[in-house]
């Protein structure tokens, strides 16, 4: 163990904030992504002083967000090296893992013999099978759903199996317990990294989902930098579906949050609190709300917005450091609906001096070194390289 260097880190993760330039994305079928700039340039230019001061306007071109950065920010960007595109794959290299090989992906739905597995375990046959926008597809076999009380199963270009539901048709307690049973079917070779649950509610024609969603992904393949921190006796505090993405693997505490304006409230609290602590945030509205119905306009006032919240997080860290980063892309001004190979972000506040520059980093897990020596927990044997020290944070301090 080594001396913590700060008493806290943040880590806000802006579920599907893409900076393009992925080396790779022509392989992904995503080249011309990049989710911050296209944004911006379809709704002619956003406001967000505050991200600009950090830097977000020196990793792409963000119209109405200058190239500027001040002091005591960092900025930099970060490359994927794990095959695939998804939440669980981004937040695992983040933490020191690295898969070689991609989740499974289902553009056909799902084999008769799985589903009909699946059947069995909760009494009764599905609807759906097949990808689909989540929105599109409850609004399309709600009623039916309504009526015959079998739940809407799809996929989509990300390697979940998600299952809709009305509230006011299956309890949530029921949700989640099919959810569970799919999770245990999904393995070998079709061992996807998500079984979503998610319910719905309203009438037909005006379906919503409602928040209480709850991700069921595989637990990790090993030790990540969350277990390092726990070794040494730093509290991990979990955000969103943090906790469900880490299958509750080195997780200290952790809440669900209903939105990114109540995520940033819950994690406001955690800041508060005393003692050693890693705060790790995932703000998905960016993502589910947006970016997968190619809603660049939403989009846009959803970054709006977290930037107006950015000052409470940076007054909050008394002391500790804040880094703000992306998992994925989802670019909403391209066809497809899905996640985006990209690039992310990576911004830092409460430093001393700067601003820093702390260049294109070769993988996501780069940041969870850097927090791990931040807080003064071994990184070793995980994936990554620490960029502490360019941010002008010396082992004296």
């Amino acid at each position: 163990m080594t001396a913590a260097l700060v008493p806290r880190v943040l880590v806000v993760v802006c579920d599907s904030w893409g900076v393009g330039d992925a080396p790779d994305a022509a392989a992904y079928g995503d080249e011309g992504s990049d989710t911050l700039a296209n944004t911006a340039e379809a709704v002619g230019g956003i406001r967000a002083p505050n991200l600009e001061a950090l830097g977000l306007g020196m990793l792409t071109a963000i119209r109405g967000v200058g190239a500027t950065a001040v002091s005591r920010s960092a900025h930099g960007r970060a490359t994927e090296r794990s095959a695939g595109k998804d939440t669980t794959t981004g937040h695992w290299e983040m933490m020191g893992i690295r898969l070689d090989e991609p989740f499974p992906l289902y553009p056909e739905g799902f084999p008769p013999d799985l589903i009909e597995a699946f059947e069995k375990e909760i009494g009764r046959k599905v609807l759906g099978n097949r990808p689909a926008s989540g929105t599109e597809i409850i609004a399309e076999l709600g009623e039916e759903h309504l009526r015959t009380g079998r739940p809407i199963v799809y996929t989509s270009g990300d390697s979940v199996f998600q299952i809709a539901t009305h509230k006011s048709v299956v309890p949530l307690p029921t949700l989640y317990e099919w959810s569970r049973s799919a999770r245990r079917l999904l393995t070998g070779p079709h061992t996807v990294g998500r079984v979503i649950a998610r319910p719905f509610e309203g009438e037909p024609g005006a379906f919503v989902r409602s928040p209480e969603r709850r991700d069921f992904a595989v637990p990790p393949p090993g030790p990540t930098v969350l277990d390092r921190l726990q070794g040494t006796g730093v509290a991990v505090l979990g955000v969103g579906k943090i906790q469900d993405i880490f299958s509750g693997q080195g997780i200290s505490e952790a809440r669900y949050s209903d939105s990114n304006d109540h995520g940033v409230d819950l994690t406001l609290e955690y800041l508060r609190r005393s003692g050693p602590a890693f705060v790790f945030t995932n703000l998905v509205d960016f993502d589910s709300k947006y970016g997968h119905r190619n809603d660049p306009a939403g989009y846009a006032a959803c970054i709006e917005a977290f930037d107006r919240r950015v000052p409470e997080l940076i007054e909050g860290l008394d002391g500790g450091v804040l880094l703000i980063t992306g998992d994925h892309g989802c670019d909403p001004t391209t066809p497809p609906t899905d996640h985006s190979r990209e690039r992310t972000p990576l911004l830092a506040a409460g430093l001393e001096g700067g601003p820093y520059d702390v260049g294109t980093r070769g993988s996501f897990a780069d940041l969870g070194q850097t927090v791990a020596e931040l807080l003064g927990a071994d990184g070793s044997g995980l994936e990554g390289e620490s960029f502490a020290d360019l941010m002008g944070i010396e082992r004296s301090r």
